[in-house]
């Protein structure tokens, strides 16, 4: 018998069976696993079965964390052993009836942002290596100054690094879409719609040089560069829309009348009532994430760092990517990357601090690569196989975040892009913040490390 197959039968026997689970899926690092009783699983047999990393209920799914590429191989094992295996986005839209009104739609805003995180991390890739190779110290190793660069090469720059916030809302409202089951075709064409070139630009309107269009004297209509709201909410609308007017129009007509109606309802709807409404909005949630990072003295980096990975904890961490998202469209930069970067590398100081002082080689071998995958910037294997399982390291993590978080807000580090962090990270710090930027990963680390070496871990709690 090979290995991944006594691994996937000791899961099935460990979660009550394989007549106990409903379905199986898999993403890049854990197997999911919908169960149709929670209570027939044996929590503590599940951990110690080999390779495990650890296991949690998160969005209605119980989930086994086994690492890159060992998930694949035990999932497939999984389904020989006869459980109905099902996509994630199947499962996805199972697990959405469970968690409360608030669980559900933070969810739902994951599930619509998740798909256009890749293109917004290649722009602030790109935003990264724009402002290394703009360095004057960079230029001179090429007898070079910022006055020999040529505007076409400055306009090749702006056509990587300003796309992806020119037309974002239709990458959300497309995604929208998809995910409310709408046409996404129908959802791309709305987002296009509102960043219309016959549109007043809204970088233009809001720098003064250009006027918005005033309906009936008081409703202004621009157009939505770089907005998130409007765009999200228009793409919810509209998709439930869609599929009411198609459920009412006979099948012969339905290429026609729906996406005609569907469009012109939606974007009379999105130009004069959403738009206005939720951009007002927007301008509120980044004055008040602005003024939480912008407390005095670094307090606010401190309460951040402090938080983030609790927030992680309750599945509800994705609402942070709208905040960056605004941050970076709003001012080209992202002074919250730093500091969850902080919260996230105190994590992996702690289970490190576990993985070194253990004598277990079990939970040794189990900490050690789970502190690693947290440098890398995934903390699930940290904090549920290790530090949340013997609390004190997650709590000695959390405090190394503080602090790093501090000294990230202190230092007033701002990363060129969102969603990579700790040593993926530092390539958004290119911009002559990367000795800082390292330094306060460092800080994060070290104090998370040293807490949890004195008082944060005893081999005494793993043989109790």
């Amino acid at each position: 018998m090979s290995e991944n197959r006594k691994i996937a039968q000791e899961i099935l026997e460990a979660v009550g069976g394989k007549e106990n689970i409903s379905s199986a899926a898999h993403c890049a690092t854990r197997l999911r696993i919908m169960v149709n009783d929670k209570e027939k699983i044996d929590q503590e047999k599940v951990e110690q079965i080999d390779k495990v990393k650890g296991a949690f209920f998160n969005s209605g799914q119980y989930q086994i964390i086994l690492g890159t590429g060992t998930v694949n191989r035990v999932y497939e094992e999984v389904e020989k052993l006869g459980v109905d295996g099902s996509t994630k986005s199947e499962q996805a839209k199972e697990a959405k009836k469970s968690g409360n009104v608030f669980q559900r739609s933070i969810r739902s805003l994951g599930d619509v942002f998740v798909p256009i995180i890749p293109v917004l991390v290649a722009t602030g890739l790109f935003m990264g290596l724009r402002g290394l190779v703009m360095q004057e110290e960079v230029l001179s190793w090429f007898g070079l100054v910022p006055a020999d660069i040529s505007d076409n090469f400055l306009l090749f720059t702006e056509i990587l690094t300003d796309t992806a916030f020119i037309f974002l809302p239709a990458l959300i409202a497309w995604s929208a879409f998809r995910v409310f089951g709408g046409t996404p075709i129908i959802g791309l064409i709305l987002g296009l719609m509102l960043v219309s070139p016959s549109l007043p630009n809204a970088w233009g309107v809001a720098g003064g040089g250009v006027e918005p269009i005033y309906f009936m004297g008081f409703i202004p209509v621009v157009g939505y560069q770089g907005s998130v709201l409007p765009a999200f909410f228009a793409g919810i609308l509209g998709a439930r829309l869609e599929r009411t007017i198609r459920k009412r129009v006979p099948e012969a007509l339905d290429l026609i009348i729906t996406p005609f109606l569907t469009l012109l309802v939606m974007i009379t709807v999105s130009l004069f009532i959403i738009g206005p409404i939720f951009h007002t909005v927007e301008d509120w949630i980044l004055e008040g994430t602005l003024a939480v990072i912008g407390l005095p003295l670094g307090l606010g980096g401190l309460l951040i760092g402090l938080l983030h990975q609790v927030i992680v904890v309750t599945g509800v961490h994705h609402i942070f990517n709208l905040l960056e998202i605004q941050l970076l469209e709003k001012f080209g930069n992202n002074p919250f990357n730093a500091i969850i970067t902080a919260s996230i590398a105190a994590q992996g100081g702690a289970a490190l601090a576990v993985g070194l002082k253990t004598k277990s080689a079990k939970l040794k071998a189990l900490a050690l690569p789970s502190s690693f995958s947290a440098f890398l910037g995934i903390t699930e294997p940290a904090i549920f196989g290790v530090n949340l399982r013997f609390v004190k390291p997650f709590f000695m993590g959390i405090i190394g975040g503080a602090v790093g978080g501090f000294f990230a807000s202190l230092f007033n580090l701002e990363a060129t892009g969102m969603s990579i962090t700790v040593i993926p990270g530092t390539l958004l710090y290119l911009n002559g913040q990367i000795l800082l930027y390292l330094l306060v990963n460092i800080i994060a680390i070290a104090v998370a490390f040293v807490l949890t070496w004195m008082f944060g871990y005893s081999d005494k709690q793993e043989i109790e």
